[in-house]
């Protein structure tokens, strides 16, 4: 049996009569068993070089793709007292439909003619105006009714002041002339002493001479008299010419004083105005948010102030509502190690509660009851929870669409599509714990051609 020798036993049928040998010996059916193994080892092989579709999982919620189709709270512009409802749970309303009407609790605006009163002052205001309008085109007209007399009084003192120099020349030339004659007279009358003390002369000559000096004395002194007149009277128009311009100096200034007094005023009633239109805009504006109306069509969802007389105060919540028309996108959390493999456009499967879905994770294909998704935004900062938020919005490529009862807050599980692998790959990658690789292709703007089974160079996760 040791096949020692060249010479062979042949015992075989001593064998089978024995049944020590009947309990020992192999059955056929090993050989059938080997060959099942051998076919099962060739199949895990096949299997472990078959695509995988690496990914990321974490859950989410569903909601709205544009903040203002969110469900959203609608806040009391101004404090007031709860009077009536018009709407219930659950209603549907349109844009500007009244929700809720309020009464007045501030005591600053129970006239109900409070606008009209307003409208009053603004009115006796704005006539104010128009008199101090009025009031300065008049101080105008007086300033150059003033000008135009001032004028008037330098051209009329600056010919008197003229004729007052022209008659101190006058007056200069017979002051010489009256000089020269008492000259003349004065050596008329020495000739003529002369003559009367050597009694060549009689004394009525001689008395005739002296009068003749003394009226050319007199008319000099007269006519000295009447030179310094003339100049006085000169330096009294100039004078005047300065005074009048002094004067009307002073009487403008003082009616353009009253002229800038009255602009003054006329611009604090201006302020006055404005202040009041702004008063009489804000009361007409308060009185519409006395009526909470409906910002867009949309579903009231929930009364957070109910009753009647409830008293509300400014910005303090009223109800609750979710827009009609919206749609519909998942925001879910992202583990910051695995932010890096998310980027805009990349395809996302989604099982959403309440569809019932079989999800096979490696291969989507062949999932059932998954819908589609890509990502259409990244949060640039990480949200309380220590993760980055993902906005996904439905992948309208696919041909099965989101469930149209799908409603916004429900729950979803997010898988990510990262890239295709081969089996055995993945599995060395979880054995080792190796983070998911983002694989890229040579150009990423061209098709791909990656037949999903062997990977390309990986490049480093980005930061």
């Amino acid at each position: 049996m040791l096949n020692i020798s060249n010479n062979t036993v042949h015992c075989g049928d001593e064998l089978k009569n024995l049944k020590s040998a009947k309990h020992t010996v192999l059955s056929p059916r090993h050989l059938s068993m080997r060959n099942l193994l051998l076919v099962l080892l060739g199949l895990f092989l096949v299997f472990m070089f078959l695509p995988w579709t690496q990914n990321v999982r974490t859950e989410g919620k569903v909601t709205t793709l544009l903040p203002e189709q969110r469900p959203q709270t609608i806040h009391a512009t101004i404090s007031g007292r709860v009077e009536t409802w018009f709407v219930t749970e659950g209603q549907f309303v349109k844009k500007g439909d009244t929700i809720v009407h309020l009464s007045e609790v501030k005591t600053d605006y129970f006239d109900p003619q409070l606008v009209e009163r307003v409208q009053n002052q603004v009115e006796a205001k704005e006539g104010s105006i128009d008199a101090y309008g009025s009031k300065v085109g008049a101080l105008e007209t007086q300033m150059d009714a003033m000008r135009r007399e001032l004028d008037s009084k330098i051209s009329q003192t600056l010919n008197k002041i003229e004729q007052a120099r022209l008659k101190v020349q006058s007056d200069s030339i017979k002051v010489q002339q009256t000089n020269i004659d008492q000259q003349i007279a004065q050596r008329q009358f020495e000739g003529a002493k002369a003559l009367y003390d050597k009694g060549l002369e009689s004394l009525t000559k001689f008395e005739e001479r002296r009068l003749k000096l003394q009226d050319a004395q007199t008319k000099r002194i007269a006519a000295q008299n009447q030179f310094e007149s003339s100049q006085n009277d000169l330096l009294i128009y100039q004078t005047e010419l300065q005074l009048a311009r002094n004067e009307y100096a002073n009487k403008i200034a003082k009616t353009q004083s009253d002229k800038f007094s009255t602009l003054s005023e006329s611009f604090d009633a201006r302020a006055s105005v404005s202040k009041l239109m702004i008063d009489r805009e804000n009361y007409s504006r308060r009185s519409s948010f006395y009526y909470i109306v409906a910002p867009q069509d949309c579903y009231v969802v929930k009364a957070v102030t109910t009753g009647i007389g409830e008293i509300v105060k400014e910005g303090d919540p009223v109800v609750s509502i979710q827009p009609s028309t919206y749609q519909l996108a998942v925001e879910m959390y992202v583990r910051p190690i695995d932010l890096p493999l998310i980027e805009k456009g990349q395809k996302v499967r989604f099982l959403f509660d309440g569809w019932p879905a079989f999800f096979f994770s490696g291969w989507p294909g062949i999932s059932l009851g998954t819908f589609g998704g890509k990502v259409y935004a990244v949060d640039r900062n990480i949200s309380t929870n220590g993760k980055f938020r993902v906005l996904v919005e439905q992948d309208t490529s696919e041909l099965e669409a989101w469930p149209e009862p799908l409603q916004v807050g429900g729950g979803a599980k997010g898988i990510a599509l990262i890239n295709d692998v081969p089996l055995w790959y993945e599995l060395w990658r979880i054995l080792n714990g190796f983070p998911a690789d983002l694989y890229v292709g040579e150009d990423a703007t061209t098709d791909k051609k990656d037949d999903g089974i062997t990977p390309k160079a990986p490049i480093k996760n980005a930061k």
